[in-house]
């Protein structure tokens, strides 16, 4: 059976479906909604998603976009470290650093963080996988051969999850604390990759190639077998948007929660969201017509 523990919150088959609240520290954030400044409001922020259902509540300062931009180490220690303290402080449950970076992971441990969230797959810093093992804390782990999301075909996808997991063998990472993302998303690396094809329409649809890699990953997530629990992060991103003619992202929630129930009924065990609620909604249908149908 295929099982993790993101700290405390069991992940996996025959469990329902994880609700992580994303919440971004960083202007440069694709969806402006998301963003909150001050401590207060972050903390206010958090406590609502718990209200609303989220069992994890993740935060970022860095923004890892189509058109964001890399801040400095200090600038990143300097927005998550006293965010997460706060946070910590005053909601029961727990709290994942979204960050690439070692140092900032360890501070963010040490300020009360029990999850890391690492978009590269532990391959951005050499040091992430010690950190996360001498902390002994819990990973979510993207697919990345050298940045987020440059991968594109399920081949490329399982194999760099795979090759993420075995970093976390030789570092003695438990991976009963290991979950995995298979990068839905307009991920920089990728559209790089992809070059003048990337936004180009594709076969007989109204979409780009970009899109249409994201529908495929929805699609044949069932095939990403790592031994490790799936979790993916939909919610309002470009591919939504692109699909449905929206540009602006605050237009994109019903579109996003279609998304996500197909996933759950694909496979998905996390949803890593802006909109708790809506989600966990959408993911119990989702939940109770994939298990009627066997």
């Amino acid at each position: 059976m295929v099982i993790a523990r993101l700290d405390k919150v069991v992940v996996g088959n025959g469990q329902p479906t994880v609700i992580i609240g994303a919440i971004n520290l960083s202007e440069g954030s694709f969806y402006p909604g998301s963003v909150v400044g001050n401590l207060r409001d972050v903390v206010k922020r958090a406590g609502e998603m718990v209200d609303e259902g989220a069992q994890i509540i993740d935060i970022g300062a860095m923004a890892t976009g189509p058109r964001s931009q890399p801040i400095s180490e200090q600038q990143e220690m300097r927005k998550l470290i006293p965010a997460i303290r706060a946070v910590a402080g005053e909601v029961d449950v727990p709290i994942s650093a979204d960050t690439q970076r070692a140092a900032v992971a360890e501070a963010a441990v040490a300020a009360g963080a029990s999850i890391i969230n690492d978009v590269s797959g532990l391959k951005a810093d050499e040091g992430m996988a010690e950190v996360i093992s001498k902390t002994g804390c819990s990973a979510i782990l993207m697919a990345a051969k050298k940045f987020p999301g440059d991968v594109y075909t399920i081949a490329e996808i399982k194999e760099a999850l795979l090759s993420s997991l075995e970093i976390c063998r030789r570092h003695n990472i438990s991976l009963k604390k290991v979950v995995v993302d298979p990068a839905f998303g307009q991920w920089p690396a990728r559209l790089d990759r992809l070059g003048p094809r990337a936004r180009k329409k594709f076969g007989d649809g109204d979409y780009s190639l970009a899109t249409y890699l994201d529908l495929r990953i929805l699609v044949k997530l069932r095939e990403i077998k790592t031994g490790r629990p799936i979790c993916l992060g939909i919610s309002r991103k470009s591919s939504i948007g692109e699909i449905l003619n929206l540009p602006d992202p605050r237009e994109r929630l019903y579109g996003s929660l279609a998304a996500a129930a197909i996933a759950v009924v694909n496979g998905a065990h996390a949803l890593r969201t802006h909109d708790p609620l809506e989600t966990l909604q959408a993911a119990r249908i989702a939940e109770a017509i994939r298990d009627a149908v066997g």
